[in-house]
């Protein structure tokens, strides 16, 4: 009995000082500078912890619970790692955040000289009427009935432009372009230029002479902003209309998985039609899960680090030799790993579906607690009813450890936070949704948009042509988007040209006859 009990201490004294032993260990590779003392380059590298959601709860001790058993959801990044960021990445990254600068100012700048534009064109017919009677009101000639209807014409002409120009130009913009959209800066050429010539020949005809004929003068405005109703109809055909009828065809490939889709667009330049792929590419490409690629480099660093070279006519510097040598090992090694990859797939299949059927009748089996729970809560008092949070709180510890398996297990971890799943829980609650509802986010990749914004791995783009952004889009045009991770190549296929004919059948000619066999079977 007291050896039994000597040894039960030892063995919880030992796995004791164990633990503490590799707290003591984490603790040191914590406060451990990331700086060697020789300062090499290639130990300059930044920790990115990716941030989390809220805690379940408000207190400290929570938290502790939520990173001990939630894990997987902070991501650090070292100089050894794949997305390693060095300090010449920060010394870029603070360019690009100088460019963004820039083009808040040139946002600004644009946004300012089109308002200028228009209170210029918006006051130019107001100012052609008003400025006769202040200057010389005396020896105006008497209009009448005619000018007032000019009036009221000119005021209705003006508010239809207001709205119309609202409309088609004072937008919220959606992105920042490298370039100036072509058609609108013509435009708004066209229109200053418009303008410019009206007021200078108002100067010296009117002005400088003293018209007495305020009719003339009213009509003379009146036309200015008849002018102005067919330019905006001429924008309209320009920046709507034109690129309304498909004329090509874009296929987007990303880089990195090959998933692909097809789109149909018109005239457009190069610059506009990336937009347009990137607007479409949030909503339709599945989030971009590096996790998954992972697999096969580890697969074949695995193989490699397995292979060993060795020199019997004494030590050489000569790598090439070594490469070639390791690489034909891993050729000949090729007709067994495809048997490896086959286990590998069929393995991890196995476990997946294992862990899926674990976590559906996990929450179908919550979902029907909450369900009684709202059965129950008719009979209670009015301050014990417990709204859609707290109830996704309380059935959420009964399907967290399989849902964290199998996040796990499919690679998805990072991008769900315990808060993130509390809310989506809560919505199902309060929407009276399914368990198959609610699993559709989890058991499937959705698009980009149904994440949260911190977790999509791509916000700035970069466009990269041979042709001008400003082009248009032409048969054979290629040109690739690039973020931090991936890129989406675009192929740019104009639409073929369909010759369809027509064919006459004469419906009298739907006859037919039955043939019968001499012999027959019996």
């Amino acid at each position: 009995m007291d050896t039994e009990s000597t040894h039960s201490g030892y063995s919880y004294y030992s796995s004791h000082s164990k633990k503490s032993h590799r707290q003591g260990e984490r603790n040191r590779e914590r406060h451990k500078s990331p700086r060697s003392k020789d300062g090499r380059g290639s130990e300059k590298s930044v920790t990115i912890q990716a941030p989390t959601g809220e805690p379940l709860l408000a207190n400290d001790s929570t938290r502790t619970e939520e990173d001990d058993n939630w894990g997987e959801t902070t991501t650090a990044i070292t100089g050894t790692s794949e997305h390693s960021i060095s300090q010449e990445d920060i010394a870029r990254i603070s360019k690009d955040m100088e460019d963004s600068v820039g083009l808040d100012c040139k946002r600004y700048l644009g946004l300012t000289i089109a308002a200028f534009l228009g209170l210029l064109v918006f006051l130019t017919p107001i100012a052609f009427i008003l400025l006769p009677p202040i200057l010389w009101r005396e020896e105006l000639e008497p209009c009448g009935t005619i000018c007032e209807g000019l009036f009221i014409s000119v005021a209705f002409k003006l508010l239809i432009l207001l709205i119309g120009t609202w409309a088609l130009f004072f937008r919220k913009q959606r992105a920042d372009v490298p370039r100036v959209f072509v058609f609108r800066a013509l435009l708004m050429v066209l229109i200053f230029l418009f303008v410019i010539s009206y007021w200078l020949f108002y100067g010296v005809r009117i002005l400088d002479s003293r018209d007495r004929n305020y009719q003339g003068i009213v009509q003379y405005a009146v036309s200015l902003v008849d002018a102005l109703l067919f330019i905006h109809y001429l924008a309209i055909v320009l920046l709507e209309l034109r690129q309304l009828q498909p004329m090509f065809t874009l296929q987007v490939v990303r880089s990195t998985d090959g998933e692909s889709r097809f789109y149909s667009l018109g005239h457009l330049s190069i610059q506009r039609a990336a937009l347009v792929v990137l607007e479409n590419y949030y909503k339709d490409f599945t989030i971009y899960n590096p996790n998954l690629l992972t697999a096969s480099k580890f697969r074949a660093a695995k193989h490699m680090a397995g292979l060993k070279v060795y020199n019997v006519d004494g030590p050489s510097n000569n790598a090439t030799g070594q490469s070639r040598a390791m690489i034909a090992a891993a050729a000949r090694r090729r007709d067994s790993s495809h048997n490896e990859l086959y286990y590998e797939e069929a393995e991890h299949e196995r476990r997946v579906k294992k862990r899926r059927a674990r976590l559906v009748v996990a929450v179908e089996e919550a979902f029907i607690h909450i369900q009684r729970l709202q059965a129950e809560e008719q009979q209670k008092a009015p301050g014990e009813v417990m709204d859609s949070r707290e109830a996704a709180q309380a059935i959420f510890p009964s399907m967290a450890r399989a849902l964290q398996k199998y996040l796990r297990t499919t690679r998805q971890q990072h991008y769900h936070s315990m808060e993130s799943i509390l809310q989506h829980l809560a919505f199902c609650i309060t929407n009276s949704m399914t368990p198959k509802a609610f699993l559709e986010r989890y058991l499937s990749a959705g698009p980009t948009l149904q994440y949260d914004k911190d977790r999509w791995l791509s916000t700035q783009w970069k466009l990269v042509s041979d042709e001008a952004v400003t082009n248009g889009l032409k048969d054979g045009v290629i040109f690739v988007l690039k973020c931090l991770d991936f890129s989406l190549v675009v192929n740019v296929k104009k639409i073929p040209f369909i010759v369809l004919s027509e064919e006459f059948i004469d419906p009298k000619s739907h006859k037919f006859v039955l043939r019968l066999q001499s012999e027959t079977s019996v």
